[in-house]
C-alpha cells in the first residue's frame, strides 16, 4: 500500500488543502500551513445565552478559515482529522465532560452537500475523546445563517428543537462561532430537553 501511495504521489502530488501547493503524500497540509496554524492563538471566552463557556481553536483567518472553506464548499473530509485534531490537544481539561452534540444543520443543505461538517467534526472529536455523541436536535425551516448580515443573524436566529431528551452535561460542536445565535439557539433548545451544562467549542471565531 505504501508502494502505490508514494507511486501516485510522483504521478500526481498531492496537495495542501489549505494553500494548494504540493505536500507529502500521507499529509493534508503542507509544512508552511501546518506551521501557521500551530501558531493561530486559541479563543476562551464566556458564552452567548444559554452556552456556560466556549472555547474556539483559532480565529476565522489565515490557515484555519482555509480548513473550513476546503470541508464546507469543497468537500474536502480529510481535513476533519485535521481540525479534531488540533481541538483535542488544545482545548482545556476543565472545559471536557458530557456527550457530544452537533450543532444541527438545515435539511436542505446536507442534502446538497450530502455531509454534516458539524456533525462530521463532531463524530471524530467524540472518537478521540471517547465520549458519546448523540443526534438530539434538528433544525426546522428552510432558513441559514450562511450570508446573512451579523444584526439579521441575531435578530432571526434558527429554529432548533431537540427530538430527544439531553444529556445533563453537552458538548456542542460546531465549525464556526459568528455571532452565536446558532449556539444560543441549540443551547435552550437542549436545556429545555433536560441539560443543565452546555458548553460550545468550535474550529474557529470570527472575530
Amino acid at each position: 500500500m505504501q508502494l502505490l501511495q508514494v507511486a501516485a504521489g510522483l504521478i500526481s502530488p498531492p496537495l495542501c488543502a489549505a494553500c494548494g501547493r504540493g505536500c507529502r503524500v500521507d499529509a493534508v497540509l503542507c509544512t508552511r500551513c501546518s506551521r501557521g496554524l500551530a501558531a493561530a492563538t486559541p479563543i476562551a471566552a464566556g458564552g452567548p445565552q444559554g452556552v456556560d463557556r466556549v472555547w474556539s481553536s483559532a480565529p476565522h483567518d489565515g490557515v484555519a478559515r482555509a480548513l473550513v472553506g476546503a470541508l464546507k464548499f469543497r468537500r474536502l473530509l480529510p481535513v476533519v482529522e485535521v481540525m479534531a485534531e488540533r481541538m483535542h490537544w488544545l482545548v482545556p481539561g476543565h472545559l471536557l465532560g458530557g456527550a457530544v452534540v452537533a450543532v444541527p444543520p438545515a435539511a436542505a443543505r446536507r442534502r446538497r452537500r450530502g455531509f454534516d461538517p458539524a456533525g462530521e467534526l463532531a463524530a471524530a472529536l467524540a472518537a478521540k475523546l471517547e465520549v458519546d455523541q448523540l443526534a438530539c436536535l434538528a433544525r426546522r425551516g428552510s432558513g441559514h445563517q450562511v450570508g446573512r448580515g451579523r444584526a439579521t443573524r441575531i435578530r432571526h436566529p434558527p429554529r432548533i428543537e431537540a427530538i430527544t431528551a439531553a444529556p445533563r452535561s453537552v458538548l456542542l460542536i460546531d465549525d464556526v462561532l459568528t455571532t452565536g445565535a446558532t449556539l444560543s439557539a441549540c443551547a435552550a433548545a437542549l436545556r429545555g430537553a433536560g441539560a443543565r451544562r452546555v458548553v460550545a467549542l468550535t474550529f474557529t471565531r470570527r472575530l
